[in-house]
């Protein structure tokens, strides 16, 4: 991924529940209480990259016999959560994934790099696997017809993340391209 790109930062933005494991004075703000400190022990939305950061970094010990800790433990995102992935489970085709988040693969990936659950990795595999077989099917309609437009296309993209929106415009274009070769192939 570059630098610049937009998904990768849109990523780090989404917001994921950490739990304090200090207090912290002049961050009540982050739990709608500005005039208090930071509670030890409560749970706030933090973006993606900062949430790593404070997630990896250790504070010192505050005694000889206590080990170092991390500011915070994180905690998977709702779009990551027990029910969601019990849908994909059941039917992947079901669940639209943008409602979720709109880069839910490449937020699942991130994820992974935190957290050890080969689980989610099996699920979101199989997800994309299954979802890809029929991306590719509604593709090759609409480059067939050179119209992505229409009302159950439009229907079926709005349900698509940014990774199958990709892969979507890739095999639509393949399939046009392949058309148009095959029309000048029988010009000639």
């Amino acid at each position: 991924m570059s630098y610049y790109d937009i998904d990768a930062i849109l990523t780090d933005a989404e917001k994921v529940p950490c739990k304090f494991e200090l207090e912290v004075a002049q961050l009540g703000y982050l739990d709608n209480n500005a005039a208090q400190p930071l509670k030890n022990g409560t749970t706030v939305g933090l973006p993606l990259w900062l949430a790593e950061l404070l997630a990896l970094a250790n504070r010192a010990p505050s005694s000889a016999e206590e080990d170092a800790k991390s500011f915070v433990s994180l905690n998977l995102p709702p779009s990551l959560s027990n029910e969601v992935m019990s849908a994909l489970k059941a039917d992947p085709r079901a669940v639209p994934l943008r409602d979720q988040s709109h880069n839910f693969y490449a937020l699942g990936t991130r994820m992974l790099d935190l957290f050890e659950e080969k689980e989610i990795c099996a699920i979101l595999r199989h997800t994309f696997v299954t979802r890809a077989a029929d991306i590719s099917l509604h593709a090759g309609k609409a480059g067939a017809t050179d119209d992505i437009g229409t009302a159950a296309g439009e229907e079926f993209l709005r349900g698509l993340e940014e990774w199958e929106r990709k892969l979507f415009k890739k095999a639509h274009d393949g399939v046009k391209g392949t058309k148009e070769w095959m029309e000048g192939v029988k010009k000639h």
